[in-house]
């Protein structure tokens, strides 16, 4: 069985590569409540220190890192973590496979940045070039999701390209090598590769991706966190506000704490525009419309209902 087959494998072994463990406000003090937060390379650590944004803090803060959502879903549903970043269609995946989850709240970005890339010497020009290629991915990732859109795009089908599921390092060298033809991915891995020279977008995400995404947290998270959940929620949103008004700063500290080249780190930022948004109606329906493509694809074997999924009652601060 391959290790992307096997998510809880990949988990363990990422979770022990890449543990890091943040004391918010000091050390770990009794009677705390603890907050396990799961993250993605790039995601809210680096927000949060960037903006200073954890000042203040009453409760502890434990950081878990992924390389990708497949072993953040994974550390959800096992309860190594209690809250988590995932995209709108591995979060649509780990939903249908039974993680027990809410999200609870939701970002809208620029989604040029999930992408399916090909070496710059490839001979690939358009999606339609994709038939009969291989492509690298996790699988029900936005990567995965992005490349389903673009040979449907291209008036192809799944069975049409040879799509083969490979964590983000091992894709990464597989596009490198001549393994796979095309790489489908997310930021930061799109910038990494296209600044490093080592890698050129083919089909962007542009109207294929509704670049949504979502902090989501654990059913026993939501029971007995709740308000450390609220907080951190609203510290999100507003060093996410911070972060677009001090874009060098915060650049260069998306740099340091993920470990990339600072000229990837402002290319990811700044095209991304994230912006935090209610709950709403044009919302869940965006996200329903995810779901039935999964579903028409083969990719799930019944109908979610989103509805179900959303807790709506965290609030945005002002």
């Amino acid at each position: 069985m391959s290790e992307e087959r096997n998510p809880r494998r990949q988990f363990l072994r990422q979770g022990a590569a890449s543990l890091a463990v943040l004391y918010a406000g000091g050390s770990l003090a009794q009677g705390r409540v603890t907050l396990k937060a799961g993250d993605q390379k790039g995601g809210l650590r680096a927000l949060l220190e960037g903006a200073n944004a954890l000042d203040g803090v009453n409760y502890d803060i434990q950081w878990t890192e992924f390389p990708a959502a497949a072993p953040l879903a994974e550390a959800l549903n096992a309860g190594a973590v209690d809250s988590g970043p995932i995209g709108d269609a591995p979060a649509i995946f780990a939903l249908a496979a039974g993680t027990r989850i809410k999200l609870i709240g939701a970002n809208r970005s620029d989604p040029y940045g999930t992408a399916v890339l090909v070496r710059p010497d490839s001979p690939l020009k358009t999606a339609a070039d994709l038939k009969g290629k291989s492509i690298g991915t996790n699988r029900g990732s936005i990567g995965h999701y992005v490349a389903l859109k673009a040979l449907e795009s291209a008036g192809l089908g799944p069975n049409d390209a040879n799509i083969r599921f490979l964590p983000p390092a091992d894709t990464k060298l597989a596009l490198t090598n001549g393994s796979v033809d095309a790489w489908a991915t997310w930021e930061p891995y799109t910038a990494m590769a296209e600044t490093s020279g080592h890698a050129r977008v083919l089909v962007s995400g542009r109207g294929l991706s509704s670049g949504l995404s979502f902090l989501a947290a654990t059913e026993s998270a939501l029971a007995t966190k709740r308000a450390a959940l609220q907080d951190f929620l609203q510290r999100v949103v507003r060093a996410q506000r911070w972060s677009y008004q001090h874009v060098p700063e915060y650049s260069a500290s998306l740099a340091r704490v993920i470990g990339i080249a600072p000229e990837a780190a402002r290319l990811q930022f700044e095209r991304r525009n994230t912006q935090w948004r209610p709950i709403d109606a044009e919302l869940v329906a965006t996200q329903q419309a995810t779901a039935d493509f999964y579903l028409k694809t083969g990719l799930l074997r019944q109908r979610l209902d989103v509805r179900q999924t959303f807790d709506t009652t965290f609030t945005l601060p002002a």
